[in-house]
């Protein structure tokens, strides 16, 4: 970037690790940002080498290029996906304390699921994940109660309506069966609110635990519950590239 170009400020804001462009955007509505002592408004360009950004009191400089970090967490069930809570439960931000670089979730977990969950301070690696045409797809490892047919395996793979629309076909594939329990591992290409939840809910069934075990080609592995690593820089670019259309549960 020359010196003399002008970015969207959420863009930099992101790009500087302050925050994901969605939230920085937040963070510009609700007036906690200011660009030259002036309360800044959504769609103000700045120069990070010039304009003065200051975010909670706090100066964010775009001069430093930052240092990058990727992280994938195995988040244990208890913990919101948020960075601080009002309520004052438990926090995903508690688990990667220790990270010098300010990081934040790359998309999210509910309080009662666990498994693979990623963080960074890159916006545009963020993005990139989270954005719905990479259709990047997730895994997961669903224990449901009682009894799973042919035909409720048939909805999810055919799509149901959540909030009035149908969801994208799912991939499932039956891990186990006995009395009064059934594991599932199911693939998604979407990632609505609680889908999974919301999906078996329809269907008369009981999740009893809900685990992300790999985003894209990016696995879980053997990470322990509450423990962080980071990502290899290949992994990153399997996130960063193009998703396998040709991915389908075995």
């Amino acid at each position: 970037m020359a010196k003399n170009d002008y970015v969207r400020l959420q863009k930099m804001l992101a790009d500087c690790g302050v925050a994901s462009r969605r939230k920085s955007e937040e963070l510009i509505r609700a007036g906690s940002v200011k660009v030259n002592g002036v309360v800044a408004q959504i769609g103000d360009k700045v120069n990070p080498y010039k304009d003065k950004v200051v975010v909670g009191g706090r100066r964010v400089t775009g001069l430093a290029k930052p240092k990058y970090r990727y992280i994938m967490l195995n988040k244990p069930r208890g913990y919101v996906t948020t960075m601080s809570d009002e309520r004052g439960r438990k926090c995903v931000a508690e688990l990667v304390s220790d990270i010098e670089e300010r990081v934040y979730p790359v998309g999210r977990l509910d309080r009662d699921s666990e498994g693979m969950l990623l963080f960074t301070n890159d916006g545009n690696f963020a993005n990139t994940v989270m954005h719905p045409k990479k259709d990047i797809y997730k895994v997961y490892r669903v224990t449901v109660r009682p009894a799973v047919t042919d035909e409720m395996i048939a909805s999810f793979q055919n799509g149901m309506m959540l909030d009035g629309r149908k969801t994208a076909p799912a991939e499932v594939r039956v891990i186990s069966r006995q009395e009064g329990r059934v594991v599932l591992e199911i693939l998604l290409r979407e990632g609505r609110n609680r889908q999974i939840r919301r999906m078996c809910e329809l269907l008369g069934l009981e999740v009893a635990r809900l685990r992300r075990t790999a985003i894209g080609q990016v696995k879980l592995g053997m990470l322990k519950k509450g423990d962080w690593r980071d990502l290899t820089p290949e992994e990153v670019k399997k996130l960063m590239a193009d998703p396998n259309p040709s991915r389908h549960l075995k």
